[in-house]
């Protein structure tokens, strides 16, 4: 189970005295564990898991981007380091490739004619590549493919 793995993961770190990753996991853990207490769950699935750790990475990345707009690119970096540390636990991405096949595949399927089409064609995909690709560079290659037909 994933939040097994994320734990023992700490425990690790903390043995290996890694200040960056202990405090980047236990950062998660925390996470994880305020929403089990919200949701009131003994544990979280490996989905709910990935939910919180896909999150905590797109507020990372979203921090870095005003950091950098700051000019404060130490902090930017340290961002960095930590999504490092987070896509670990995430299932490998799918090649560019396989994902502009998937769509021309799901836009045959379901009879897709224009960028009207989008949302329809955006829900098919993502359940295909199911976590295994960044949303916007799905929706970004969905809305290229439409405009093509």
């Amino acid at each position: 189970m994933l939040e097994e793995k994320i734990n023992k993961d700490y425990i690790a770190a903390m043995k290996a005295r890694d200040s960056v990753r202990s405090s980047a996991i236990n950062y998660l853990r925390a996470m994880i564990k305020q929403i089990k207490v919200d949701s009131r769950l003994e544990s979280l699935d490996d989905a709910g898991v990935l939910a919180v750790i896909k999150k905590q990475i797109k507020q990372r990345q979203d921090s870095i981007e005003q950091f950098e707009k700051g000019g404060r690119p130490e902090l930017a970096e340290k961002e960095r380091a930590e999504i490092d540390l987070m896509k670990v636990y995430l299932p490998q991405e799918l090649p560019l490739e396989e994902i502009k096949q998937i769509i021309a595949g799901v836009v045959a399927d379901s009879g897709a004619t224009s960028p009207k089409d989008m949302g329809n064609v955006i829900k098919l995909v993502r359940d295909k590549v199911a976590g295994r690709a960044d949303g916007k560079l799905v929706s970004d290659l969905v809305k290229e493919t439409l405009a093509t037909l």
